[in-house]
């Protein structure tokens, strides 16, 4: 018994300075993130006269919704720019996958020219042409005012090639030859052996992509001049550009409960909910491959 007794302490880790710094570290970064997520809720759940009283509070002191309802009875312009926005996103993550994946692959095997290509994305990555040349190259490939434009921009990212061909570096070489001796074609052996065993890397960079398609507002606001063809992130801006007339508006929809910003909080969950969603079905292949990529670099 003495000896279990002496194995159970010895296995016990003690608590020192360290942990508590990095316990108390992580908390304050914990409520720095939180607190003002959670604000905007409270806001966007709150009623006009509440918020008054008491701009920052835990819990809305009147639960309405009736900052939503304003929202989405703006006209169709939110659930418009919600359609364009998914049909960016989930276009622009698949072709930008395939472009960076099958680049990544090139890259991670040896070729004939390779470190000059290698060293053509590093300076790619570094160094861009600017804002009006890139404008006037899709101007003059008549990819203004159009969707195709916008994924056209985001459609390859360097950092992310680089991060999946260290993922494809990683992958016993082995296991591709045996594929290749088995009948499988070059194609073949690319999407049913090496895509699936770098998963956990290109489902993390597919989020990151997905997300970088989903806040895009830059180029959507310089390309995209209807009014039919928002997004979410440029349409979110001119909500919370326009607090004049929010206050305009929202003093006949429910007097006393809508407000400018509590509409304009209601914008912006409304915005990020999907993301919210998206993360907990991939998060353990995030959390992998941002492991693999750290690792391999």
């Amino acid at each position: 018994m003495a000896k279990k007794n002496d194995g159970h302490a010895n296995r016990k880790r003690k608590i020192d300075a360290f942990d508590i710094v990095v316990f108390v570290t992580l908390t304050i970064l914990f409520l720095v993130l939180v607190i003002p997520f959670w604000s905007i809720i409270v806001t966007s759940l709150s009623t006009n006269e509440a918020y008054i009283k008491q701009p920052f509070s835990l819990w809305p002191k009147e639960l309405t919704w009736a900052n939503y309802i304003s929202v989405f009875a703006r006209g169709s312009g939110l659930l418009i720019a919600y359609k364009n926005t998914i049909i960016v996103s989930i276009i622009g993550t698949i072709l930008g996958m395939v472009v960076m994946t099958m680049a990544a692959y090139a890259l991670s095997r040896k070729f004939v020219g390779k470190r000059v290509v290698f060293m053509y994305f590093i300076c790619a990555m570094f160094f861009s042409g600017g804002t009006i040349p890139t404008y006037l190259n899709i101007k003059n490939l008549n990819l203004n005012n159009t969707f195709t434009g916008v994924i056209m921009l985001t459609l390859c990212s360097v950092s992310h090639v680089i991060i999946i061909m260290k993922g494809f570096e990683g992958i016993p070489k082995e296991l591709e030859e045996s594929a290749l001796i088995d009948g499988a074609t070059q194609i073949q052996t690319f999407f049913k052996v090496m895509i699936p065993l770098n998963k956990p890397v290109i489902a993390t960079y597919s989020l990151f992509t997905f997300v970088d398609l989903w806040n895009g507002w830059y180029w959507p606001t310089l390309i995209l001049t209807d009014s039919d063809k928002n997004l979410l992130q440029v349409y979110l801006r001119s909500i919370l550009g326009a607090n004049n007339i929010l206050k305009a508006e929202t003093g006949s929809v429910g007097a006393g409960q809508t407000f400018a910003i509590g509409v304009q909080m209601a914008s912006v969950f409304a915005v990020v909910l999907p993301i919210m969603l998206i993360y907990p079905f991939i998060q353990k292949y995030f959390v992998k491959g941002i492991m693999v990529g750290s690792v391999k670099m």
